[in-house]
């Protein structure tokens, strides 16, 4: 599992804007890849149009879909922070995904242990020996050797870097690109 490489997508919007991005690293954290949308505005049209489900279609078919079809490195794992495309991401780009969280719970035996929680498709996972584990959710139907591989993958990671501190560094990096700043 040497060489891992982790993607971190991110989408923000609001009823005005929606942008996102998607980060590249290597199991150091390294950036490979990084790629974004431009600031999206929809107009009133559009919404009218789409209704309650604009701001679900605008996240999954214009900007996820735009973010993944512009990658040049697929990564081993996708990690998002947003729960509304954690199934999407992982049909459109067929790679493992995961929407990962800090918890609140005591640490686990040992790195790489995973516990399942009450919530289906929900696990605990210790990426490391320091701190507490990962709250882990991923897509309907995962498969245990998928929740176990993915665990790997983040134990691993997480011996070199801190698996949660890119998803600052692209919203830093959504930031200042939005500020217009060169």
């Amino acid at each position: 599992m040497a060489n891992s490489t982790l993607g971190y997508i991110i989408i923000d919007g609001s009823d005005a804007l929606i942008r996102g991005a998607a980060l590249i690293t290597d199991a150091k954290g390294f950036p490979v890849d990084f790629v974004r949308t431009e600031p999206l505005r929809p107009d009133q049209l559009s919404r009218i149009l789409y209704g309650e489900s604009f701001g679900k279609y605008a996240k999954e078919k214009l900007v996820l879909e735009s973010l993944l079809d512009a990658v040049e490195t697929d990564p081993q794992l996708w990690i998002c922070n947003d729960p509304d495309i954690l199934a999407p991401l992982r049909v459109n780009s067929r790679i493992k995904s995961v929407l990962l969280e800090e918890s609140p719970h005591v640490p686990l035996d040992a790195a790489g242990h995973i516990e399942t929680t009450a919530d289906p498709g929900v696990f605990l996972i210790q990426a490391n020996t320091n701190g507490a584990p990962f709250r882990a959710e991923f897509p309907a139907g995962i498969r245990p050797e998928e929740v176990q591989q993915t665990a790997a993958i983040l134990t691993e990671s997480a011996e070199t870097m801190n698996i949660l501190e890119p998803f600052a560094r692209v919203e830093k990096a959504l930031n200042f690109l939005a500020s217009g700043v060169r």
